[in-house]
């Protein structure tokens, strides 16, 4: 969700800048502190024994906030300051909603995922802001196509799980991602038509291909079989299908 949405822009932008190589790092670094300082905050607000994870968070932590300051140093160079005091705010609440919601131990929390679907996707306007210096109309229709691709596969993975755990035990499973999961395959749905009315062939062309490989995805699950396959399968698939859409995207604003 942030490694794809910074190649799709960066060649949609077909520019090549420094800052865009700086916008990858920042990204990496600000995912990879989260982990370490997750562990910091809990010695602090639920430990009550010194760990010996949290000698090793701080270290790594102090890492990554250095690579993180010498990209932002890039980054101020390139950007507006209105591209940086709304990034950097984007970025501080996600950080705090990451916080919380670790220390909570709510990280299945389905609302946190999505809210976090569209943070990490907004990695696009940020390499967009590097490669041009603004955010481009294209991008903000970039960010939004991946954001709501990004949603419709978190909830059909929670379908997913939910409909495994009910295979197990002697409860049935919960309509409720299921419905929201087919709510959200109507929006792609809907898209699609949109954009080929629009004549916005490969853009249509990729929602369709989405709406259909998550509706898909979804009828299998009603199979039990299919509901035992092993989950690094389904990921696969789910990669691919995220992959072949984002390449679709890309052609269709290029």
């Amino acid at each position: 969700m942030v490694i794809t949405p910074i190649v799709c822009a960066a060649m949609v932008a077909a520019t090549w800048q420094w800052a865009e190589v700086a916008t990858l790092t920042a990204a990496f670094a600000a995912l990879a502190a989260k982990d370490p300082l997750v562990v910091l905050m809990r010695q602090c607000f639920v430990w009550k024994q010194p760990n010996a994870a949290t000698p090793v968070a701080a270290l790594w932590f102090a890492v990554w906030t250095v690579v993180l300051a010498l990209s932002g140093v890039v980054l101020l160079r390139a950007w507006p300051l209105s591209g940086i005091v709304g990034m950097a705010a984007g970025m501080v609440l996600l950080a705090l909603m990451a916080i919380w919601v670790n220390v909570k131990n709510k990280q299945r929390s389905t609302l946190f995922q999505i809210a976090s679907s569209a943070a990490l996707t907004s990695s696009s306007l940020a390499t967009c802001l590097s490669a041009t210096g603004e955010i481009r109309p294209w991008c903000w229709w970039l960010w939004v196509l991946l954001a709501m691709q990004a949603t419709t596969g978190i909830l059909v993975v929670h379908a997913r799980l939910d409909a495994r755990i009910a295979l197990r035990g002697k409860t049935a499973a919960s309509p409720q991602y299921r419905r929201a999961a087919w709510i959200a395959v109507v929006v792609l749905g809907s898209g699609a038509v949109a954009m080929l009315a629009k004549q916005r062939m490969l853009l249509g062309l990729a929602l369709a291909l989405a709406a259909a490989g998550y509706g898909y995805d979804l009828r299998r699950q009603l199979d039990a079989e299919e509901l035992q396959r092993p989950l690094i399968s389904v990921g696969r698939r789910a990669l691919t299908l995220a992959t072949v859409y984002a390449l679709l995207l890309v052609a269709g604003l290029w």
